[in-house]
């Protein structure tokens, strides 16, 4: 079995989530991932080696502007080492699943075409892939008509834009590689029968012409010990309010921390940063704040009050599963999607608008602190599946006949 994604972390954990989910069902397992240092830490701790491939993730999403031609650059070379990288990694293989972006899917699938193996598409949240019932997100650079309400319109010129923005690069690669030109990129990324790594009580997908197979969310299992100095923290009073916003810049909130902190203190609790890739970090030296970098989300969301963070699907996942009430600040992709999900369950609370304010954060800890919220979590978090990689392990398998 070869994996292979490219993203922040995000993209990168429910792969080795699955990578060890196949490895005790006893597949061979390649995983082929960004070269950022700290996924291959993470990996590691695993058990799993990484093949390299493309450029590291953080400097793109923290340095390079939407639309910039270092961005373009980018994309090609990450297409390009589908076709070079992946396949060489994914030589005498039997199946190899790919998630991320277009770029990175296309020219999986392409590969998988040439090298004669199965290929699945997998995705970790739902807005991305084709459904009535949503409108498609937008492309950068490329947004959609807002007049249009049709969502079956919108998704086809969706599918248009991709095929402008990759189809050029694709069918050059293609080309190269023996294979004839492909239309609807999208569409054949995706294929008719996609993997949908979502739990699906957080995200209960509706039947569309896809044949769409909804496993649960794969999730890497986690026994790290939690550090002594953060669990001499935690000990030291009540269980504080969690601030982090994992692999997201929050390039557009830079007084980020400040207001995190005041926020938590306006509601007479301590307060837990995570620094991240927003690079966040202490405002004073009070004792009622702590900043910690890598961490066990699994053991520490069990410890604190409520988690404020910006609704990807792993935080969005490892804090229902933990029973913590949530505050979700989304930036933008499918992060507000999450957040309307903690609302819809009343888990927590979305936050209104990408940039808080000690207010507006103050306001929505008020209700995610509530008592009613924290029962509601602690009752949702019972349902959420915890097998999700050992079923999508299991199918594969079944693939492979």
């Amino acid at each position: 079995m070869v994996l292979s994604t490219y993203g922040a972390r995000g993209s990168v954990e429910p792969m080795a989530g699955l990578a060890v989910a196949l490895r005790e069902v006893g597949a061979e397992v390649r995983v082929c991932a960004p070269p950022d240092e700290e996924f291959a830490e993470r990996l590691a701790e695993a058990g799993l080696a990484v093949v390299p491939t493309g450029r590291p993730v953080r400097p793109l999403v923290t340095t390079v502007a939407p639309g910039s031609a270092g961005l373009a650059q980018r994309v090609a070379d990450l297409m390009a080492a589908q076709f070079e990288t992946v396949a060489a990694a994914a030589e005498g293989g039997d199946v190899l699943v790919a998630t991320g972006p277009l770029p990175v899917t296309a020219g999986a699938r392409s590969v998988a075409e040439r090298l004669g193996i199965r290929y699945v598409h997998a995705s970790h949240q739902p807005v991305v892939l084709p459904s009535p019932y949503r409108r498609p997100p937008a492309r950068r650079g490329r947004p959609l008509p807002e007049e249009v309400t049709d969502n079956r319109v919108l998704w086809d010129l969706d599918a248009r834009i991709a095929d402008e923005m990759f189809g050029e690069m694709l069918n050059a690669q293609r080309a190269a590689a023996g294979l004839p030109p492909v239309s609807r990129v999208r569409d054949y990324a995706f294929t008719e029968r996609p993997f949908l790594a979502s739990d699906p009580v957080l995200d209960p997908w509706r039947p569309t012409g896809l044949d769409v197979v909804q496993t649960g969310a794969w999730i890497l299992p986690d026994e790290r010990p939690l550090p002594a100095e953060l669990v001499e923290f935690l000990d030291a009073g009540a269980p504080p309010v969690y601030v982090g916003f994992g692999s997201t810049p929050m390039g557009g909130a830079p007084d980020i921390a400040r207001v995190a902190v005041e926020s938590v203190r306006a509601r007479g609790r301590r307060a837990l940063l995570a620094r991240g890739w927003a690079d966040l970090g202490l405002v004073d030296d009070r004792d009622d704040c702590f900043v910690v970098g890598e961490v066990n989300h699994q053991a520490l969301f069990r410890r604190v009050a409520a988690v404020v963070h910006h609704g990807s699907g792993g935080t969005t996942t490892a804090a229902t599963r933990a029973g913590a009430p949530q505050v979700v600040v989304p930036q933008g992709a499918d992060q507000p999607y999450w957040a309307g999900r903690v609302s819809d369950l009343g888990i927590g609370v979305a936050h209104e608008g990408p940039r808080p304010s000690v207010e507006s954060l103050s306001v929505a800890l008020e209700t995610a602190l509530a008592p009613e919220t924290l029962a509601r979590a602690t009752a949702v978090a019972g349902t959420v599946r915890p097998d999700g990689a050992t079923v999508a392990a299991k199918l594969l398998l079944d693939i492979v006949g």
